[in-house]
């Protein structure tokens, strides 16, 4: 929902703000198209590089506790033993799951690594999936404005891209709304007032801007 919410309001800006300077529907056909792919491709992109510098962050926190592990097991058996005693864990039993835990090379890691990191070891990366996902629905949000420019131009093509603009505004935030509980027509209303005004803004620019019209 949030790629498709960013799609959505980067495109229908850089649509109306090309058309506000011509509405020539080549020009803004091309505007938008370039601007769909290359946001598509940035969010990919960001969201690959993201993932996997989390994940090779991720591995490189678990082998510096693996060579803990290795070197100082009695100074980590101790330590673990202090992390449960902090829970409320009695001394004596929390010498006692330690020392079990200990014992075992990979549960001794997995429980460090949750207990003293925070992390889950088991976490994968999916940098691939997410940065598919975050270009399909960047695209999909995208596309919407855009769509009216294939088959008009001008005047109706502004009016049809603010209408759709503007609905896949409520709808998203409907969406988003029920989805995080904060209310479906307060977040929808957000959400439209969001993209009226980044629209607002850039057809005004692209007016004043702008040098011919057709």
């Amino acid at each position: 929902m949030l790629g498709a919410g960013d799609g959505l309001i980067t495109n229908v800006s850089l649509i109306l703000g090309v058309a506000g300077a011509s509405t020539n529907a080549s020009t803004v056909r091309l505007a938008g198209v370039a601007g769909l792919l290359a946001g598509a491709f940035s969010m990919a992109a960001g969201e690959l590089v993201s993932i996997r510098a989390q994940h090779e962050l991720l591995q490189r926190e678990l082998q510096v506790e693996r060579d803990e592990l290795a070197d100082e097991p009695e100074a980590e058996r101790r330590e673990l033993a202090a992390m449960y005693r902090a829970r409320g864990v009695p001394a004596g039993d929390a010498d006692t799951v330690a020392r079990i835990l200990s014992s075992d090379a990979a549960v001794a890691l997995d429980t460090h690594a949750r207990l003293e990191l925070g992390i889950d070891p088991d976490a994968g990366g999916a940098a691939g999936k997410a940065g598919a996902a975050s270009f399909v629905a960047f695209a999909l949000g995208a596309i919407l404005p855009l769509f009216p420019w294939f088959f008009a131009h001008g005047g109706p093509a502004v009016i049809a891209s603010v209408i759709i603009a503007a609905i896949a505004a409520l709808v998203l935030g409907a969406i988003i709304g029920w989805l995080t509980g904060r209310g479906v027509f307060r977040t929808a209303v957000r959400q439209l007032i969001v993209v009226a005004v980044a629209a607002a803004v850039t057809y005004g620019v692209g007016s004043l801007l702008g040098v011919s019209r057709s």
